[in-house]
């Protein structure tokens, strides 16, 4: 019976927590779908619509590894309520960026319009984009018990090997400097890229074109938060 009282008063505080986040633009702006995966009732599905759904194409291929499956139950509210933190930190810190919680994880999109971005062909990180992925990577500290994927996409503007080698180029640009300049664990990434295959806007125009040069950067619970998360629920 003890077990019992615990587990339904560890959901209702969860549940409290959840509900004290609606507030958030990137849950309080999501459809149906997306706010049930606060709560873990969603699939991993939509992560891969929204990153790219030819998984595997480009890149190294591990990307339906690293999103890995929905945690639910009571140890699945526990997760989306930090993930949920987190994604209200990086809305405040960095306004300019999209953020959206699918599922377990947090998906931002930066665009030229957006706080990281490159010049044409080229994909060194300029002085802007560096204080946007300074603020970031202070939330990766804070919240050390994630995993991030990293993943780059081009217009359609030029030929489709060319642009398969920016995006995985701009990718490592962001990923390194995550590593080597902000002293972040390698371990904790993951890359993918895929040129000008998945355009999620009309590269018929230049407001679309500039919208798809864009990087994703996915966080996801690690197996650490996911293993706390199910022994404070008691499973």
């Amino acid at each position: 019976m003890k077990t019992v009282l615990k587990k339904l008063s560890m959901l209702a505080f969860a549940l409290l927590i959840v509900s004290s986040l609606s507030n958030c633009e990137a849950t309080k702006n999501a459809n149906n779908k997306q706010k049930g995966a606060v709560i873990g009732a969603a699939g991993g599905a939509i992560l891969g619509a929204i990153i790219g759904n030819n998984v595997g194409k480009g890149g190294n291929g591990a990307l339906g590894a690293v999103i890995g499956g929905v945690v639910g139950g009571t140890a699945g509210v526990l997760i989306g309520a930090k993930m949920d933190k987190q994604a209200q930190k990086i809305e405040e810190e960095i306004p300019g960026a999209t953020v959206e919680r699918v599922d377990d994880g947090i998906i931002i999109t930066f665009d030229e319009n957006s706080g990281v971005y490159f010049e044409t062909n080229k994909y060194n990180i300029n002085d802007p984009s560096k204080e946007t992925l300074n603020k970031l990577a202070g939330i990766f500290v804070e919240y050390a018990d994630t995993k991030v994927l990293v993943v780059g996409h081009t217009d359609s503007v030029g030929a489709d090997e060319y642009n398969m080698t920016l995006s995985k180029n701009r990718t490592y640009a962001v990923t390194n400097y995550f590593i080597h300049n902000r002293g972040l664990s390698s371990l904790r990434f993951t890359t993918n890229w895929f040129g000008e295959q998945q355009p999620m806007h009309d590269n018929g125009t230049a407001e679309g074109r500039a919208k798809n040069r864009r990087v994703n950067i996915v966080i996801l619970p690690n197996d650490k938060m996911k293993a706390d998360a199910k022994k404070e629920a008691g499973n």
